[in-house]
């Protein structure tokens, strides 16, 4: 029962909260011009400034971990090739891509670091997490999307090319090389500094947690049933099921471990709909599994945590 406890204590109060932007957005108090407004707040401004503020007060050589960010990058490119092996049994070609993306994109900078932020009060070894698996998300996501789009087989090297550039312009990993570069030089924030950051940093969890639920469009969830709810499946289920004993084999344990966990089991990130719409396809598998993803990983991901304290993990 105390484990039990200790998951749900760490899951429900993020999914809460999501609920709570689904409600305001219901009753009026916020509407979608609001909402598109506060993800661009986050993603710019304060999701960056939480992640400089960990790590520029952390000492680099404690924080740095090769093996951890290649065991992430490496489980999130065999993810990947097996959402695009799994694709292949799909007898509508031109949703194959949207379910290779749909499958294996976490929504690991906002859920991720609200899951580890409420169990240890850090964002703990989210960062390096998001090093060693964003990137590659975006880049293949170009690529996959690109060979899979309706009306061409070609990899568009314009769009791969401005893809490659908003990855080195992303505010996440600008935040993230910030912080990293402050804990290196070892330079001391001032009080005013130090204040100032963390009341910003503070706003990113509860602003993005909610503006996700507000932007969830439960008529979408109904949507090429069959094909998304194979993909939530892939992505909330079977990644997990895969990965996380691998990454046990492998000695990770507390945070790292709980980093791996969201980054392989978190829900499908709205930004793949907004980028499987801009490459020429439809959508709406992509807001279908976004949508399912975004539910049922309230319960997947309790049931992972769950298991994994009560061995011992965590």
């Amino acid at each position: 029962m105390e484990n039990l406890i200790f998951s749900l204590n760490a899951t429900m109060p993020v999914f809460l909260l999501m609920v709570l932007g689904a409600f305001f957005r219901r009753v009026g108090l916020i509407d979608g011009k609001f909402v598109n407004g506060m993800n661009r707040f986050v993603f710019n401004a304060s999701l960056p400034v939480l992640l400089f503020e960990d790590l520029s007060t952390s000492d680099f050589a404690e924080v740095w971990d090769g093996r951890f960010v290649l065991f992430c990058f490496g489980a999130t490119l065999l993810g990947i090739g097996l959402a695009a092996l799994l694709s292949m049994g799909l007898k509508e070609k031109a949703i194959r891509g949207e379910f290779i993306q749909a499958s294996y994109r976490s929504s690991a900078a906002i859920l991720g670091i609200a899951f580890i932020k409420n169990i240890y009060g850090n964002a703990g070894m989210a960062p390096l997490m998001i090093i060693g698996s964003v990137p590659l998300y975006n880049v293949m996501a170009v690529v996959v999307l690109s060979f899979t789009r309706p009306d061409s087989g070609a990899l568009n090297a314009d769009t791969l090319k401005k893809t490659l550039k908003g990855i080195a312009a992303n505010p996440i990993i600008l935040g993230i090389l910030a912080g990293l570069a402050w804990s290196l030089m070892g330079i001391p924030q001032p009080a005013i500094m130090t204040k100032t950051i963390s009341s910003l940093a503070n706003v990113a969890t509860p602003l993005g947690l909610m503006a996700m639920g507000a932007a969830f469009d439960w008529k979408q969830a109904g949507a090429k049933v069959k094909p998304a709810l194979g993909a939530s499946f892939l992505k909330l289920v079977c990644f997990c099921g895969i990965f996380l004993p691998a990454a046990i084999a492998f000695g990770f344990r507390e945070e790292q471990l709980v980093a791996i966990l969201v980054m392989l089991g978190s829900a499908t990130t709205v930004s793949c709909y907004i980028m499987a719409r801009n490459m020429g396809h439809e959508g709406v598998l992509t807001s279908s599994v976004v949508a399912l993803t975004t539910c049922g990983s309230a319960f997947t991901l309790t049931f992972w945590l769950f298991l994994i304290k009560s061995l011992g993990l965590i």
